[in-house]
């Protein structure tokens, strides 16, 4: 972490105050500005920089009584466990803006449980970023296994592990996948799979009691192509046989069947399951996920969706 300066840290410190100030304790900006001797308008970019910088973490806890009916609409209809819309920006509908605090907010819902309980997780941008919004806690009781591995072909990893930097925020007992996406070819990825050490974490995966995944598109702007794991001649491969999606790198169509696909034989991800028994929850939203998501909720890769209500509206209207 880099070192801040006297003044960077004071200004900060300034920041948290003004953010306890106006979030916790309920005072205006007017009145941020009388007690800490400064104007209003410097009171208000202290609260928006409290928030930009992380000092404070905002969650919407009041339920919006039109996310609740499409909440409604999304569970009947595709038999869900569980789901939770947020509201959508009127300016930019197809933002994630929230999604990480809704998907931290569940994530905590069930390290909060005194009974012990083994998480999977998932990987990418979105569930990174709820891991930044969880609280600091300890969890001793429960154990956080990996999904998948994080490493290119290359053997570059990723940023966006979720696993090791949940850990830290969690104090629980956590179990990274030491595998590449893609292996090299099929035979590789079962040689690994032998490993004790990676059996062992492939099997805690398989069975845990509930599983956080996000739902990558298949396009151009594909996580799988953009972070290195697979190549512009597959990426085309997959899109002529019908590809929408990929959940920890498992790729499917529309219907969300699974594609066969030299892709599909090397993944080396935890195997998906369909209409498991246990808690399968997806955290995405926007336009161009729309069909991924539509497609793993028509087949049950997932049973739990967390999204906003413009992606909640788009699916249902298929």
């Amino acid at each position: 972490m880099t070192k801040l300066s006297n003044t960077e840290s004071r200004k900060l410190d300034d920041a948290a105050r003004a953010g306890w100030l106006y979030y916790v304790a309920g005072n205006t900006q007017d009145e941020i500005a009388k007690k800490l001797n400064i104007s209003r308008q410097s009171a208000q970019r202290m609260v928006a920089l409290s928030v930009s910088e992380g000092l404070i973490k905002v969650r919407l806890e009041h339920p919006v009584a039109k996310c609740m009916d499409l909440k409604t609409q999304l569970i009947e209809r595709f038999d869900l466990q569980d789901c939770i819309v947020i509201p959508s920006d009127a300016q930019d509908p197809s933002s994630t803006v929230g999604l990480a605090q809704a998907g931290a907010s569940e994530i905590e819902r069930h390290l909060k449980s005194a009974e012990p309980k083994v998480l999977a997780m998932g990987t990418g941008r979105v569930l990174r970023a709820c891991v930044e919004e969880l609280s600091m806690l300890n969890c001793e009781q429960h154990k956080i296994v990996a999904l998948l591995g994080n490493m290119a072909i290359d053997g570059s990893a990723s940023p966006y592990n979720v696993v090791v930097s949940m850990a830290e925020h969690i104090n629980a007992k956590h179990y990274p996948m030491p595998l590449p996406v893609l292996p090299r070819s099929k035979e590789e990825k079962e040689q690994l799979h032998e490993q004790f050490y990676v059996a062992n974490n492939l099997k805690l995966a398989e069975n845990a009691d509930v599983t956080f995944v996000g739902v990558g598109n298949l396009g151009l702007n594909s996580p799988l192509h953009l972070d290195g794991f697979i190549t512009k001649p597959e990426l085309d491969e997959l899109l002529n046989k019908g590809a929408v999606g990929e959940i920890i790198s498992w790729v499917y169509d529309q219907n969300g069947q699974l594609i066969d696909c030299a892709v599909n034989d090397r993944v080396a991800s935890t195997p998906l399951k369909i209409k498991s028994d246990k808690f399968v929850c997806a955290i995405a939203a926007g336009e161009e996920k729309v069909p991924a998501i539509l497609g793993a909720v028509r087949s049950q890769l997932i049973n739990g969706l967390i999204t906003n209500e413009y992606t909640a509206e788009r699916i249902l209207s298929f």
